[in-house]
């Protein structure tokens, strides 16, 4: 733990995918363990997620930890530490009013607006997925301002600004102490995370996928609870070993 930064996703590599991002459960014996590594690491452990700093904080609660939150939007580098926001293009009106007006299709559709992006889930209506998809890219084609793009995801498309992605941010977050001078461990599950494993081999990391294989991942681990017992079985190790 003294030489490396547990760099971890959050739906789908520590939380099940639940059918709603607010139905997610965090267990209190995850708050624990990460509490516990973030504590012998001494503050070398992040969340990289595309949920935003509040929403994370909000999931985790009263927990706090560094992390990267909306894809790279925002970023706190120690738990005590302000939130630090990047420059970012708005969406204008009338892209956003388009982007909402999707809901109409289907009720079951969550369209979840994050200011710096926008989600339209799909998860309990799959049969959306292609007219969905159709639908984005046309309306993203019209766009005059050309400053967005389209990140798929397990049952979610996500419109963000080009500019940034989550391997910028983790990119960012290894130059700063104390995650600067050590290797990161990144574990991740879906396209959002392939910008990570992409950028990995540059500081000398490794990286893990969730379920299935990822392009730059070392190994595949089996599934969420999987990474949970690991992270727990680490904490009480490095407690042992303390």
């Amino acid at each position: 733990l003294s030489r490396t930064v547990l760099l971890l996703d959050v739906d789908g590599t520590l939380l099940d995918i639940a059918p709603t991002p607010e139905g997610v459960v965090v267990p209190s014996s995850l708050r624990a363990a990460l509490a516990g590594l973030l504590a012998k690491s001494g503050g070398a452990v992040a969340l990289v997620s595309g949920r935003t700093m509040e929403m994370l904080d909000r999931l985790f609660a009263p927990l706090k930890l560094p992390a990267i939150g909306g894809h790279g939007a925002e970023m706190r580098l120690a738990a005590n530490a302000p939130v630090v926001k990047r420059h970012l293009p708005n969406f204008s009106d009338k892209l956003r009013e388009q982007l909402h007006a999707l809901s109409s299709i289907d009720p079951r559709l969550l369209i979840e607006d994050k200011l710096h992006s926008i989600a339209v889930h799909y998860r309990l209506a799959l049969q959306q997925e292609d007219f969905l998809k159709n639908e984005i890219a046309e309306i993203l084609a019209n766009d005059p301002v050309d400053e967005f793009e389209v990140l798929p995801g397990k049952a979610v498309i996500e419109i963000k600004p080009k500019q940034f992605n989550k391997g910028t941010a983790v990119s960012e977050l290894m130059s700063r102490p104390p995650f600067s001078a050590r290797k990161p461990l990144f574990i991740g599950d879906d396209t959002t995370d392939e910008a990570v494993f992409a950028v990995l081999p540059r500081m000398s990391g490794l990286g893990f996928s969730v379920e299935r294989a990822i392009a730059g991942a070392q190994g595949i681990v089996p599934s969420p609870e999987y990474v949970r017992s690991w992270l727990a079985r680490l904490a009480n190790r490095a407690g042992q070993d303390a």
